[in-house]
């Protein structure tokens, strides 16, 4: 299988027509590769609060298309590259899941949205992950995640009606005035999506949306 093909099998694990479900259990796909820690707070209907504990990721810049599927190629191809070797330590590094891809929605259906796609760094490498052009390290402190899944390819008009989903999941809860308050001032991210499987399967997958939120800063506002 050739180097491009290998990509685009790769590509996979995050395009879909998804369906929601409820969450019930970690995602599978962490119990054979490493992905980052956290503590499930509350676990509600179609949807689950989590703690993170700050990890580390390695990001894109910004790109700016009117389709995230198509920017979501473009900063995983990236990523991909990044993991075989094509850093400044030539070192390769192995894949981990989710790859997320950070998303500020554009004012209009003809407007570029701005995406950020990012690789978990294993633990081993956060010591001292290799730089590489064009990316750049994330290190989230301790993050707060309200998260809804959904399974299948993800396409373009799914991303709304899952993230409108989650936010009416949530609403009247604490975790949705805490969202609130912690994104107020900020020109922050409207939303993340998750994506976990490997390209082969087919079946059982899993993505999520999340709604990220500092909650000591939103109990201080």
């Amino acid at each position: 299988m050739n180097l491009l093909m290998i990509k685009l099998c790769f590509f996979l694990v995050l395009i879909s027509n998804g369906y929601s479900t409820k969450l019930d259990s970690y995602p599978p796909t962490c119990q054979r590769i490493e992905c980052p820690n956290y503590d499930v707070i509350e676990s509600g209907k179609d949807y689950e609060i989590r703690r993170y504990n700050s990890p580390m990721w390695m990001s894109t810049e910004p790109i700016d298309d009117i389709s995230f599927v198509s920017a979501t190629r473009t900063g995983f191809l990236r990523l991909f590259d990044y993991i075989q070797g094509k850093n400044n330590y030539h070192e390769t590094v192995k894949m981990t899941a989710p790859v997320i891809i950070q998303v500020k929605p554009s004012d209009g259906p003809f407007c570029a949205s701005s995406f950020v796609v990012s690789f978990y760094v294993p633990k081993k490498n956060q010591p001292n992950p290799p730089p590489a052009e064009g990316l750049h390290l994330q290190k989230w402190g301790k993050t707060y995640v309200a998260v809804r899944q959904f399974s299948g390819f993800i396409a373009d008009d799914d991303l709304p009606r899952e993230a409108a989903a989650l936010s009416a999941s949530i609403a009247g809860t604490k975790w949705a005035a805490a969202i609130d308050k912690s994104h107020a001032a900020d020109n922050t991210t409207l939303y993340t999506v998750a994506g976990y499987n490997s390209p082969f399967e087919f079946k059982n997958r899993v993505n999520e949306i999340w709604f990220t939120f500092d909650l000591d800063k939103a109990l201080a506002i």
